[in-house]
């Protein structure tokens, strides 16, 4: 049997290719390597467990804080429950993630390892699929920790945080990414001492630093230390280590270490030559069209070594399916210039479009929009006076990018960037009627700061002869 297309791997981008392949009346083949694998990291390791941890968290967080209006709070975190309502919420989402249903679907499942034959053919357990085209979506996973002793300690990483058994009181997080962030300060809610070590000297260097030094300011306020400039030089004992913090060697004691120091593509096992796909010291080379060397091979998702976010992924697969029914001329080409990021920390962190930096590589002309919410009506009854929005406008009132941080700062710019998206001119933010008082309402204060510099003395002038 020849397939239409053969996906190897079911994550979030695979399952979205295989979905609408399968609606339209193709043949599919996907490819994992377990049932439980299905779903891909999303699924059993990242967004879904991670935000029901941070859900937890926050109820416990919520709890300590209401001693302030005479509430008493006693007792210690039942880890095992809290991994329980995890895997309660993982499960009940596998419900329609699993090879049963997708077979059930229409879709051919076969589950082991992939390795490719030759161009257009791929094993997979002692059997041999062909597929005129084939999109390999393997995703990653995370970077190991190469230090003197750390095969004696009890290292952890987004894989296997969410199958702990007993609440640590100190845990040791080696990176400061937003992975490590959000399980620290998690952690740090539940009754844990956290301690993160960052090897540079700038806090998520990626978001400007206008908005990152809040969280950072937030996170210490809540408990947790940072370490700049530092990192593992030796781990001494299974609970020990020794850092270079700034040429300084200082020894910290852990029960656990939580390893997030980046991800690492998932090719090496696929015989990739046999395919003739040539890859380099980075990953597999890929095109703007995700189009690897064999033209019948797609990239998508973490896999294409770009953005590693779930909807990258989907935007990857919406890239790749437009082209499967277009002339190569008329191809769409990869473009991040919408893509959005969320730092589900709280207060969150919401990014979208592209930075100052990249503006100015560009040469565009901008403004730059700035707002603090000490003034804001919901900001000041919702006790987050320290949130921030920053925007870029062009001077054709056109929004480039910008970031948020806010409790619900991953809802409150969706709508931002639906503008920048869609090209909406920043005058219908004025325009629009907020109800009071949503915290959305910023949106339209920033944007309406912005119109009020047009009021010119001349404008002044002529309205008031109007009038």
């Amino acid at each position: 049997m020849i397939y239409d297309i053969i996906i190897i791997g079911a994550g979030s981008g695979g399952l979205n290719i295989a979905m609408f392949m399968i609606r339209i009346g193709f043949k599919v083949l996907l490819i994992d390597k377990t049932d439980k694998s299905i779903g891909g990291d999303c699924l059993n390791h990242g967004c879904v467990p991670s935000k029901a941890l941070i859900h937890c968290a926050k109820l416990a967080h919520g709890a300590k804080e209401s001693e302030h209006f005479g509430l008493k709070v006693s007792g210690k975190i039942d880890l095992k429950k809290v991994m329980n309502y995890i895997d309660d919420k993982k499960e009940y989402i596998r419900v329609h993630e699993n090879a049963s249903y997708f077979r059930k679907k229409g879709i051919d499942v076969a589950l082991g390892e992939a390795r490719f034959v030759s161009e257009n053919e791929v094993e997979v357990s002692g059997k041999t699929f062909k597929g005129k085209k084939i999109v390999i979506a393997t995703g990653s996973k995370p970077r190991k920790l190469n230090v003197p002793g750390i095969e004696n300690v009890d290292v952890i990483n987004n894989e296997n945080v969410f199958s702990m058994k007993k609440l640590p009181q100190k845990m040791l997080f080696i990176g400061g990414g937003p992975i490590s962030l959000e399980i620290s300060q998690a952690f740090n809610r539940l009754g844990v001492e956290c301690l993160v070590i960052i090897r540079g000297n700038k806090f998520l260097p990626k978001e400007n630093i206008e908005i990152s030094n809040i969280l950072k300011n937030r996170l210490e306020k809540e408990g947790i230390k940072f370490l700049f400039n530092s990192n593992p030089m030796e781990f001494t004992s299974k609970n020990e280590c020794i850092i270079n913090n700034n040429g300084i060697k200082t020894k910290v004691s852990f029960d656990n270490v939580f390893v997030g120091i980046g991800r690492v593509l998932n090719y090496n096992n696929l015989d990739l030559d046999k395919a003739n796909i040539k890859t380099h010291e980075k990953g597999i080379e890929v095109n703007e069209y995700l189009q690897t060397t064999n033209p019948n091979v797609f990239l998508c998702g973490d896999i294409a070594g770009s953005y590693q976010f779930t909807h990258a992924a989907e935007l990857h697969a919406g890239v790749i399916l437009s082209n499967f029914f277009k002339p190569g001329l008329f191809w769409k080409k990869l473009n991040n210039d919408n893509l959005n990021w969320v730092t589900f920390t709280q207060p969150e962190i919401a990014t979208f479009g592209i930075n100052e930096k990249e503006i100015k590589n560009r040469k565009l002309k901008y403004k730059k929009l700035s707002l603090d919410f000490k003034d804001d009506d919901r900001a000041i009854v919702d006790d987050y006076k320290d949130g921030k929005m920053l925007l870029y406008v062009d001077n054709k009132n056109n929004l480039l990018g910008g970031s948020v941080i806010a409790p619900n700062a991953g809802e409150m710019f969706q709508e931002l960037v639906l503008a920048k998206a869609n090209k909406l001119k920043i005058n219908a933010f004025f325009n629009k009627i907020y109800s009071y008082p949503t915290s959305t309402r910023v949106n339209k204060k920033i944007i309406g700061n912005l119109m009020s510099e047009k009021l010119t003395p001349f404008i002044k002038g002529l309205l008031r002869f109007l009038y």
